[in-house]
């Protein structure tokens, strides 16, 4: 086995797009400090909704090749250079928004074997060895059935692989305590003039956003910002980026966060409000 470095994350997200808004700095400061930083990725976004008039003509398979040029960039972008797709290019499908028709496709990542996902994933698992897992609540943060599967897929993947010879010490779900969020969007009434979007999103419109006292851990990202943003903006068919504000598809701004939240559901909390999602980890230890 090559050696690994002593700290090891490991997420595990959706589409392309999902990492840089909901970990980029994250990533980009552990990625700095010299962890081993792996992105698994289940789908492509085939079905992903495209905001620039110019590429709007990309759909299903040749949007999916796209996407995955913009998360190269993007990791590029967070200095990550470990980043997979679950099962290999192509194994899961993306699966759209939830009620749709593209929800029964058989190809797609809401009809998988969740136990079949999960070994897939089982085998990044035990190759990387991450002291720290995460991923979505079971919810997905918003209800989209891929966010939700991926939860699923990750949260069973952890459970297969203490049987396999690895148990992962720590598992944490993105998280956004209610009043940061009632804040940033207070500011971004203010700022929405002299921005290039109409209207404004609302805190019911940020995935996991949870009372404050579920917050767990606060990594202070603010270093990395500018990666942060850097990263989004690599994602063009999906976020549309003006200084501390973005928009989907929706064309709703909101406001993006440098400093990253996060919920420990599993594991030993390092302390009362934890500064590091690696505290209280024994570090070093692969085998």
């Amino acid at each position: 086995m090559t050696e690994l470095p002593d700290r090891r994350l490991l997420l595990v997200h959706a589409h392309p797009d999902d990492e840089s808004i909901n970990n980029g700095a994250t990533m980009a400061k552990y990625a700095a400090e010299g962890a081993h930083v792996t992105l698994v990725t289940c789908t492509l976004g085939e079905h992903g909704e495209v905001i620039p008039p110019e590429l709007q003509h990309l759909t299903g398979a040749d949007l999916g090749a796209h996407r995955l040029g913009e998360l190269t960039a993007a990791m590029r972008e967070l200095g990550v250079e470990d980043f997979r797709l679950l099962g290999g290019k192509g194994r899961y499908e993306d699966s759209g928004m939830m009620g749709i028709a593209d929800n029964d496709d058989p190809a797609s990542l809401w009809q998988a074997d969740v136990d079949d996902a999960a070994r897939a994933l089982v085998e990044v698992i035990l190759e990387v060895r991450p002291q720290v897992l995460v991923t979505y609540d079971p919810d997905g943060g918003y209800g989209h059935p891929d966010h939700i599967q991926a939860h699923r897929i990750a949260m069973r993947a952890a459970e297969l692989a203490v049987d396999a010879g690895w148990e992962i010490p720590k598992i944490y779900w993105n998280r956004v305590p209610r009043t940061v969020a009632e804040e940033a969007f207070a500011r971004l009434q203010v700022d929405l003039p002299g921005l290039p979007f109409s209207k404004a999103a609302t805190v019911d419109d940020v995935p996991g956003v949870v009372d404050d006292e579920r917050i767990t851990t606060v990594i202070d990202g603010t270093a990395y910002a500018a990666a942060k943003a850097a990263a989004m903006i690599a994602h063009g068919t999906q976020i549309d980026v003006a200084e501390l504000y973005f928009a989907l598809s929706n064309e709703l701004a909101q406001p993006l966060f440098t400093t990253e939240y996060y919920e420990l559901v599993h594991g030993e909390r390092g302390a009362r409000t934890e500064s590091d999602l690696f505290a209280g980890v024994t570090l070093g230890e692969a085998s």
